[in-house]
């Protein structure tokens, strides 16, 4: 009896959140080990599904870079990176659209409708969801000391966001799964860094929140200890003294884009725990940082 009170408390817990989360429209970057281990694809799908079910309008934008990496090796093509960034010619780019397009996403579209929910896969590309442009990286060669561009290929940035499609899909009760695909100006696919992708996705939407799934437990402190909240100025000092640093550059930066674009509030959160979602949105403690204005 005493574990099905403690089930019943965890629901009135939750309720507040519930009421107040009612009708708003989350976008979740999915990535990290929940995109690549079974058990937590299973939770990841799950807690759509259930967000859903209780009237949270959720949107889904997913990467893709280690199954990417995998199958251009089997296919006999040897990933190159600069500055984290994938090198991209039209055969990777081919190759990129296969997996993106195709394998990841319908793999996540296939979770979630086996449990219960109804949702869509869609690229950049799908009725020009994603505007871009090439993307071009700057470089400062120590021995000369000016700037050198470096051509990544068919790597972009986003333009614009139409988010008409999106409105369409919500508004009839499916959940858009959407692959970092953009279009550019003459018409060419171009692979686009799906943490920038999700910031503008939920900028046009005007997203209660923005979630972005990693591979840590949040922003780390110099002591190793999840931040649970910080502000835009706070984030600022913690790049200035390197206590952000890396991989988490671009996460932190999309979600300072989120915060400009008219986004309520962002959210850095491990992936690697079940239920994530559940978790960091229904109750009062969080697991991950929030990053607010």
């Amino acid at each position: 009896m005493k574990e099905i009170i403690k089930k019943a408390e965890i629901l009135v817990d939750a309720l507040p959140y519930i009421r107040k989360f009612n009708g708003k429209t989350f976008v979740i970057k999915y990535g990290g080990a929940a995109q690549t281990k079974n058990d937590l694809k299973e939770f990841f799908a799950q807690d759509i599904v259930m967000m859903n079910f209780i009237g949270i309008r959720t949107v889904i934008v997913h990467g893709g870079g280690p199954k990417i990496s995998e199958t251009m090796k089997k296919m006999g093509k040897t990933p190159e990176f600069l500055h984290g960034q994938r090198i991209t010619d039209q055969e990777t780019m081919d190759i990129v659209e296969m997996v993106l397009g195709g394998l990841v996403n319908k793999e996540i579209v296939s979770l979630i409708s086996k449990h219960g929910g109804r949702s869509i896969g869609l690229s950049g590309k799908d009725g020009g969801l994603i505007k871009a442009k090439k993307k071009l990286v700057k470089k400062l060669p120590p021995e000369t000391g000016v700037d050198e561009i470096i051509d990544l290929g068919l790597v972009g940035e986003v333009t614009s966001i139409d988010p008409n499609v999106i409105d369409s899909l919500d508004q009839n009760g499916f959940i858009p799964v959407i692959s970092p695909i953009g279009i550019g100006p003459n018409g060419e696919t171009l692979n686009i860094n799906a943490d920038f992708v999700a910031a503008a996705v939920a900028s046009s939407l005007k997203a209660e929140k923005l979630i972005l799934l990693t591979d840590v437990p949040g922003i780390l402190s110099k002591k190793g200890e999840t931040i649970s909240t910080l502000g835009k100025r706070q984030i600022s000092k913690l790049i200035k003294d390197n206590t952000i640093t890396g991989g988490m550059m671009p996460k932190v930066q999309s979600c300072l884009n989120a915060l400009s674009g008219g986004v309520g509030k962002t959210h850095i959160i491990d992936g690697r725990i079940p239920h994530c979602l559940l978790l960091e949105i229904f109750t009062k403690e969080g697991i991950g940082t929030e990053i607010l204005n």
